[in-house]
């Protein structure tokens, strides 16, 4: 019975911490991602270990490395735009160009 209510925790644990990274903007991505991952690697360091303190401690830390490494991805893109102008040389044709901001 004790197992079972720790792979309980385990998946709501993870699913908490799915939760609360698709909920997060991009401006906090990398703090949800962080808190998500503290919060998983504690439970999943603390049902490997059985309970252990340095376990549960390592696995957190671990977690919030790796929550932290994962979350910001595709964050910092830069948007690109292609703007076409054009202009009309003397002979009355139009050339094209492209503008970018």
């Amino acid at each position: 019975m004790r197992e079972y209510l720790k792979i309980t925790a385990v998946a709501l644990g993870l699913l908490g911490a799915g939760t609360m990274a698709a909920n997060a903007d991009c401006h906090s991505a990398k703090t949800a991602g962080t808190a998500a991952g503290v919060v998983g690697g504690g439970v999943i360091g603390n049902v490997i270990t059985h309970g252990s303190v340095i376990g549960t401690l390592a696995g957190a830390a671990g977690g919030g490395f790796i929550g932290h490494r994962l979350s910001g991805n595709g964050c910092h893109h830069v948007a690109y735009y292609r703007h076409r102008h054009y202009y009309t040389d003397k002979y009355g044709h139009r050339h094209y160009y492209y503008a970018s901001r």
